[in-house]
């Protein structure tokens, strides 16, 4: 049973302080959160001929945005969009000589609003408690792969010849190894709020 929306989320379970203290640890956890992005980004297969390559970016997006919360994972994923958008090469197929915004608003832009969405939305579930057991986690974590898709499959098929290139080149390659990822975080975060009750207990 999903629990009250003021329940804590997994990082602030594990940050303890106040005032300070705890501004401190939030920005080191958004720091650590947006290395944790672009890295995550520059794991990658290419699909080819899609202009979407396979990466742990989604997996990182979703745990982020569940570990986090609402608040401090959209921080995390606004603030890695900002250093993006800024000309550094944390996306998945930034170069030197295609970054910032010309390299957003290419085939992929749909897909880094789908982050934002998909980060706002997990932290929200992981906020009602759906966090805390493997069946709540997938599902909150299906809502917000389907938040990547939607607009990133919209955004690209301005880029394609149809709906038949744009679900060839965006979606089919990537579903297998999408379930695998979110069947990863389904068991992680449920599986670290036991390791955090043990701690407790």
């Amino acid at each position: 049973m999903a629990q009250a929306l003021t329940d804590k989320v997994l990082a602030e379970n594990l940050l303890a302080g106040n005032g300070a203290a705890l501004r401190v640890k939030q920005v080191l956890l958004v720091i650590l959160g947006i290395a944790a992005l672009a890295v995550a980004a520059k794991i990658r297969v290419p699909m080819w001929p899609s202009p979407v390559p396979v990466t742990m970016t989604t997996f990182a997006v979703l745990t982020i945005g569940a570990a986090y919360g609402p608040r401090l994972g959209l921080a995390t994923i606004l603030g890695y969009m900002t250093i993006g958008a800024l000309g550094f090469d944390v996306f998945a197929s930034s170069s030197a000589e295609l970054n910032g915004m010309n390299y957003m608003l290419g085939g992929t832009g749909g897909y880094l609003l789908g982050y934002v969405l998909a980060a706002l939305v997990l932290g929200i579930a992981a906020r009602r408690g759906l966090d805390r057991s493997v069946l709540g986690m997938g599902a909150a974590l299906l809502l917000g792969n389907a938040l990547i898709y939607v607009p990133g499959l919209l955004w690209l098929n301005q880029f394609t010849a149809g709906w038949t290139q744009t679900l060839d080149w965006g979606l089919i390659p990537y579903l297998v190894g999408d379930l695998v990822k979110l069947g990863l975080a389904a068991l992680l975060i449920p599986a670290a709020w036991k390791l955090v009750g043990r701690a407790r207990g």
